[in-house]
């Protein structure tokens, strides 16, 4: 019988037609995705797939027209096939760690970034790539030698010196910053995003006016730049321009309708100018495009507290802590919130004894801050005085005092007082005007709170309008009277008023030129027991202005200079200037407030005695504590911390009228 031989040279054909025809396809797949025929490439990719064609190139390609539709996940196993093919091809690992990126691996694309340098360490985009996902994680060092081998490697790589000057900036390293993206500039002056950046630095070395023509030069490059209006409205905010601040968040907005961070930061800026619905409905945007987004929950949470929403602020508050755990500042605002929490795993995290070292400056202030206030609800006096004391030795040294300049201010405006002359013309023509003046913590939000239980009230909140109104006289000396300045700001701000009243505190330097200038005018000085007032402010974490609060001596300076300028001004203007007592409204409220209603003209009613009903948003830090019934349990807190509160008792009983109140 003939037996059957296998024919090696028949072999060798078929494979050789085999391979051909594989070359064949795999180069059909190519050619039509060259031309942009991505459907008929993918369907022959996908077959080549499927019969097992082991061609780096095939799931390269497959990848990239994965990664166009958006199909990351199954992008990232083709780039894994490609690496898997051919471990020293560049080019896999690189896309492989982009997807990586885009997936959230952050670790494993550094591990992907890593490889490249291997590969190539000559690459200029593997090292720019992997400085990139090094700053991502937070490796801010390593993050800066990448970035500095891939400037070693090309000196004229704008794009390098850009990102060297973000890492910078990120290690608080603002001067190193700043000259790393002034190369950036010069070698490309059009570099939109390079000016954009350095108006960022500018601004946090609080160099405002130049932040912000940086800013604008970035905006004149890329008109549809909707970062570069985010920004400009930052720096705004710092200028006091807030309506253009609020105009330039909606533009880029408006150029970005999912930009988060844009309905974050128009929301903050509603949330202080008081417009908390505004500020509510803008939140609730950014975290319907973004609810992983602790920063959002973190703002929401403040929000809702302003509102008197306080279980629902709190749930808001956990929500950021739980996704971002080093969110310190929500800390601080559970920490005020009254409510008893039956979660307490935030409370552990915020007492551990790693939280420190792992903190950055201000996140330390917050955690302080936010320790002091719970150990003062389990009257624990004496270790939340030493963290008091910590969080406001952190805080001077980021915020120095300036007591100096305001008490000289109060001096200057005594004398410019001499020099106007009272306004006579026109009373009739304006609505009532009530200023609350006095010391932050005083108990002017209380006030506030009463007056506008009147429906007849329209409450301003604090809004420095005054003084705006004031400079702008002073510089066009001849045209409109400071009332006429003063109530155009007003109408701007309200519709249909009656009376209306400013808390804008410092308006005591002002008392003088009102008392004067502003027709129909009522002042209401409010003051306290000075020791729980410093108290107050010291233990109060102000995120703006009151740049004295975290210097025992600087809060008695301050409160002595606002006592002795107001005496001054009750002299001269008696029956527009009305004292109130903190101390004694909350000890006889229906007395106080009755005297205080008949100083105003008004007829008496019972609803003033009960302003915790008032469904008014509030913004100052006094918000939780006006949601309560009036009462006297702050009356005395300053005996708690009596050994704190020394620098500040020395200072105050040097004065004859408080000699013995330590005692």
């Amino acid at each position: 019988m003939k037996g059957f031989g296998i024919d090696p040279h028949q072999i060798k054909k078929n494979i050789e037609k085999t391979s051909s025809q594989r070359i064949q396809i795999i180069n059909l797949a190519i050619n039509l995705h060259s031309q942009g025929k991505i459907k008929e490439a993918k369907k022959y990719y996908q077959y080549c797939i499927d019969k097992g064609f082991n061609d780096h190139k095939i799931f390269s390609n497959f990848a990239i027209i994965l990664q166009s539709e958006g199909k990351f996940k199954e992008a990232e196993i083709s780039y894994r096939k490609v690496t898997q093919i051919n471990p020293n091809l560049i080019e896999g690992h690189l896309n492989l760690g982009n997807i990586l990126r885009i997936l959230g691996k952050f670790k494993e694309a550094e591990i992907s970034y890593r490889k490249v340098t291997q590969i190539n360490p000559n690459l200029i985009e593997g090292h720019l790539n992997l400085g990139n996902i090094l700053r991502i994680l937070g490796k801010f060092k390593e993050a800066e030698i990448s970035y500095r081998k891939a400037i070693q490697l090309n000196p004229n790589f704008a794009e390098a010196y850009l990102n060297l000057s973000n890492i910078l900036r990120s290690q608080g390293k603002l001067k190193e910053a700043e000259s790393s993206i002034l190369k950036a500039i010069k070698l490309n002056p059009n570099f939109a995003e390079a000016h954009l950046n350095l108006g960022n630095i500018l601004l946090e070395l609080e160099d405002f006016h130049n932040a912000e023509s940086s800013t604008q030069k970035a905006i004149r490059l890329n008109p549809n730049f909707a970062e570069a209006y985010l920004n400009l409205g930052n720096i705004l905010q710092n200028l006091g321009n807030f309506k253009e601040a609020e105009i330039s968040y909606r533009k880029a907005i408006q150029l970005n309708p999912k930009f988060t961070e844009a309905h974050l930061n128009l929301g903050k800026l509603l949330k202080n100018l008081g417009k908390l619905k505004e500020a509510e409905s803008s939140i609730l945007k950014a975290i319907q495009l973004n609810p992983n987004f602790p920063e959002s929950h973190s703002t929401m949470g403040s929000i809702l507290i302003g509102l008197g929403q306080f279980k629902e602020a709190e749930l808001s508050l956990l929500k950021a802590t739980e996704l971002n755990p080093k969110l310190f500042k929500a800390y601080y605002s559970l920490s005020i919130l009254n409510a008893p929490n039956q979660i307490t795993k935030w409370k552990d995290k915020l007492f551990s004894e790693k939280i420190i070292k792992n903190s950055s400056q201000k996140d330390q202030i917050n955690i302080y801050f936010a320790r002091a206030n719970i150990l003062h609800k389990d009257k624990n006096y004496r270790e939340s005085a030493k963290n008091l004391k910590q969080a406001n030795e952190l805080k001077v040294a980021l915020t120095p005092s300036q007591s100096d300049e305001l008490i000289e201010k109060s001096k200057n405006l005594f004398i410019e007082t001499k020099k106007t002359r009272i306004y006579e013309k026109g009373k009739e023509k304006y609505p009532q005007s009530i200023f609350i003046v006095g010391m932050p913590r005083s108990g002017s939000t209380l006030i506030e709170s009463i007056l506008s239980m009147n429906s007849n009230v329209q409450d301003l909140e604090e809004i420095n309008i005054l003084e705006e109104s004031f400079e702008e006289q002073s510089k066009h000396s001849k045209g409109s009277s400071l009332a006429d300045l003063y109530w155009q700001k007003v109408k701007n701000n309200k519709k249909k008023l009656k009376t209306t009243t400013n808390k804008w505190l410092y308006n005591y330097q002002y008392s003088g030129i009102i008392a004067s200038q502003i027709p129909n005018v009522k002042i209401i000085h409010s003051f306290r027991n000075p020791l729980d007032n410093i108290l107050s402010i010291y233990r109060t974490h102000f995120t703006k202005r009151n740049k004295y609060s975290s210097s025992l001596i600087d809060c008695a300076k301050v409160y002595l200079d606002q006592e002795y300028i107001m005496n001054k001004y009750k002299a001269e203007f008696p029956s527009m200037i009305y004292n109130l007592d903190y101390d004694l409204l909350v000890n006889n409220p229906k007395r106080e407030i009755k005297s205080l209603i008949s100083f105003l003209g008004w007829t008496w009613d019972d609803i003033y005695l009960n302003p915790h009903l008032n469904k008014r948003s509030v913004t100052t830090a006094s918000v939780v504590q006006v949601r309560s019934p009036i009462n006297s349990n702050s009356i005395g807190s300053w005996k708690n911390y009596k050994k704190l509160l020394q620098p500040a008792i020395d200072l105050i009983t040097q004065n004859e009228k408080y000699r013995n109140l330590a005692t």
